[in-house]
């Protein structure tokens, strides 16, 4: 019987002496949960770890584009569709796109621009339209001398291809590689950061009673089996960034079991991306009905994220994600900005 191993993270200012770092970041562990299939959970001690796990747990991530991964990275969601769950429209057409850019420039470490819903129920947008839609903006981004790195959301070769042509620096695939298979190996020609996130079908069909075993080993299996993939495409792991896929696939139950372990993903010897702003379950928990409302919901989950050592941090709320962010740390810390390493 597989046996996976959740470090249990801590913040707390009183670290132990036998804790050890988690991903080489802001959190620390002496515990982990083990889990099994069908095996009640174990709390053992972090020297019970085998070797080579406590080592994919404990090893300092790779940059990503630049970016190290010492300290959480806020990504911010730049939509430039029609028909985006959360911003529909608001952002269409190149100079909407490129005054957001601006707005959300000095909060976020990476912008994240998507030209295709992936809204439940959303209908697939052809290949010409979403590169018509995305690269323009992105070489909008570069020439106004924006250096952030870009991230281009989309499941489609042909639209990464146009994306790191105008400046993007980093592809993120909803599918997990499992729509187009001609994106692994290009991003793998490329040389650039691939994020893999986890989804069921498609975003057309997603939501229609999705089911697991066990939902949060059923998503670390596929995302360790999607890395493989990636690898074998020449996608080095340094360079892979995992994304349980919040929302996409996934019950309100689903969500939170996967939510409440996320630091199981840690495993995968992998920085995780955590995208679940304005996701349909904050407001059915949250109480608010427009996605637009749902911003101190969404900051909860991401704080909450962080807390369990996830790198990245997938927003639509940049400014005010961002003053939380710096409020929590401080607060977890004891040390204001000024202080922080």
């Amino acid at each position: 019987m597989r046996k996976y191993f959740r470090p249990i993270p801590s913040l707390d200012p009183a670290r132990p002496p036998e804790a050890v770092s988690l991903a080489g970041g802001w959190a620390w562990f002496d515990r982990v949960e083990c889990l099994s299939r069908g095996a009640l959970p174990q709390i053992l001690p972090a020297r019970a770890v085998p070797e080579g796990v406590l080592r994919a747990l404990t090893a300092p991530r790779p940059a990503v584009a630049g970016l190290s991964m010492d300290r959480p990275r806020l990504m911010g969601i730049l939509n430039v569709t029609p028909d985006s769950f959360s911003d529909g429209g608001a952002h269409l057409g190149l100079a909407a796109a490129l005054a957001r850019a601006r707005a959300m420039a000095g909060d976020v470490d990476v912008i994240d621009i998507g030209g295709e819903s992936t809204r439940p129920g959303a209908a697939d947008v052809s290949e010409d339209e979403e590169i018509a839609r995305t690269a323009p903006v992105i070489a909008a981004i570069r020439e106004a001398g924006i250096a952030l790195p870009v991230s281009i959301d989309t499941r489609k070769a042909s639209v990464a291809m146009a994306a790191l042509a105008a400046g993007a620096d980093i592809v993120n695939d909803v599918s997990g590689l499992r729509h187009d298979p001609d994106l692994a190996p290009l991003t793998g020609a490329a040389g650039v950061p691939l994020c893999l996130m986890h989804s069921v079908a498609t975003p057309a069909t997603m939501q229609a009673d999705p089911r697991y075993d066990d939902v949060l080993l059923d998503v670390y299996d596929f995302l360790e089996a999607q890395i493989a993939v990636a690898e074998a495409a020449g996608i080095a792991r340094g360079r892979i960034i995992v994304d349980p896929g919040i929302g996409f696939g996934k019950t309100t139950a689903h969500n939170l079991a996967l939510l409440s372990r996320l630091s199981l993903f840690h495993a995968l010897g992998c920085p995780i991306l955590l995208g679940a702003s304005r996701k349909r379950f904050i407001g059915a928990i949250g109480g608010a009905e427009p996605p637009r409302d749902r911003m101190p919901g969404s900051a909860a989950v991401a704080l909450a994220a962080m807390a369990q050592g996830a790198q990245i941090l997938r927003i639509h709320d940049t400014a005010e994600t961002a003053q939380a962010l710096r409020l929590f740390q401080a607060s977890t810390t004891g040390k204001g900005p000024e202080e922080a390493v």
